[in-house]
């Protein structure tokens, strides 16, 4: 099997939830890249079994141009994305198929009334794509980070839960 993990990263830390994503789904046997958005074609290959998107939440939901740009004003080291964000890669991914496929994102440590991985999660449900879990929340203490302690060693489990996941769906699907 194989995957591809597509991230829009800020500051560092939407970069690093989706490496230990990667070495989860590695850990079960899964071939799996992990790409910044602004590098990867939208037109993802036909042997890729499972595309996992992640992006910072930047005012409850997916960034925007603006929220990109206010970003870049904060910052004091230089942007990991400073192209495309996975708002307008997913506008451009193809309709449907039969790629399975799940969405993550990073926040402040505290409960907030939205978030871009569900707003990720809805669009790729919109777009026909079959996903495999519900959306997933890394929390970062403070909008530059650092990531909560234990959010990497969470996001390696469910790295590994994606790929378990999808091996039973899969096996399922071709005995059924």
């Amino acid at each position: 099997m194989r995957a591809l993990v597509v991230y829009e990263s800020m500051f560092g830390s939407t970069r690093i939830i989706a490496e230990a994503i990667a070495i989860g789904l590695s850990t079960q046997g899964v071939d799996v890249e992990a790409s910044e958005v602004g590098t990867t074609s939208p037109r993802v290959e036909d042997d890729i079994d499972l595309l996992v998107v992640g992006a910072p939440t930047h005012t409850f939901t997916l960034s925007r141009p603006q929220t990109r740009s206010a970003a870049a004003d904060q910052a004091a080291a230089p942007l990991v994305s400073t192209g495309m964000g996975l708002r307008e890669w997913l506008n451009k991914l193809p309709r449907g198929g039969d790629m399975a496929v799940a969405a993550f994102d990073t926040h402040a440590d505290k409960k907030v009334p939205g978030s871009a991985s569900r707003a990720a999660h809805r669009r790729l449900r919109r777009r026909g794509y079959r996903t495999v879990l519900p959306a997933e929340c890394f929390y970062v203490a403070g909008m530059q980070g650092p990531l909560v302690d234990g959010e990497i060693d969470r996001a390696r489990t469910w790295g590994a839960e994606l790929a378990i996941t999808l091996q039973q769906s899969h096996g399922a699907r071709a005995t059924g």
